[in-house]
């Protein structure tokens, strides 16, 4: 079972250095003034990168889209992994993403965009600039929910607001909600990790497959 950590308020800087100072000075001729801490096992979404110069040719004819910054969830967008149970949230203890999930979701939506064949793919340097569409992201929701009590298994949820807006005038052309929930076998970061990489996957290749349907028509 895995052992949760409730998120707690950071003490301020001048506390911090107040602290650090009186037990410097406490510490006499000790070497070090760090202890020993426990190992954090770190993640990461297990999603190849793709060569775009190797991505398979369009069908039909292609378009670029300019990906607007992404909004992520509060409390979900560090690479703390982030739980809910009910309404109390907490983060999983001993277990990090490598960098932080905003980061890991913004490449994940790259590497979406550049394994797919359909018409569209995420401007490139410059080419961005003359892309027709922009998609825009708002994450809500990026966690493992508990649904069944703190010992069950969880459930992996992803839920993404996503909008496609016309370069040229600033006109919304399309927007969505966007949900996947991935019920992983047990209750252990182990099976918890590749729900997240299946989730993501999962929205990822929808969000793709309808940017490139809406795109393609409001360029008709």
């Amino acid at each position: 079972m895995i052992r949760l950590q409730a998120p707690r308020r950071l003490p301020t800087r001048g506390a911090v250095l107040a602290a650090g100072l009186v037990f410097a000075l406490g510490l006499g001729g000790c070497v070090t003034l760090f202890p020993k801490v426990k190992a954090v096992q770190l993640y990461r979404f297990d999603v190849a990168a793709v060569d775009p110069a190797t991505r398979a040719p369009a069908d039909g004819d292609g378009f670029s889209v300019f990906r607007s910054p992404t909004s992520f969830a509060h409390g979900a967008d560090s690479d703390r992994i982030l739980t809910a149970t009910g309404d109390e949230v907490a983060y999983i203890a001993d277990a990090r993403w490598i960098t932080s999930a905003a980061v890991l979701f913004d490449e994940a939506e790259s590497h979406a965009f550049d394994r797919s064949s359909g018409p569209a793919h995420l401007g490139r340097r410059g080419e961005s600039l003359n892309a027709p569409v922009a998609l825009r992201l708002d994450v809500d929701a990026f966690e493992a929910r508990y649904l069944d009590g703190p010992a069950a298994p969880p459930t992996v949820v992803i839920e993404i607001r996503a909008g496609l807006t016309r370069t040229a005038d600033h006109q919304l052309i399309a927007s969505r909600i966007f949900e996947v929930r991935k019920k992983v076998a047990d209750n252990r970061v182990g099976e918890i990790v590749p729900g997240f990489d299946a989730a993501l996957s999962d929205v990822m290749d929808q969000i793709v497959t309808w940017t490139g349907a809406e795109g393609a028509k409001a360029r008709s």
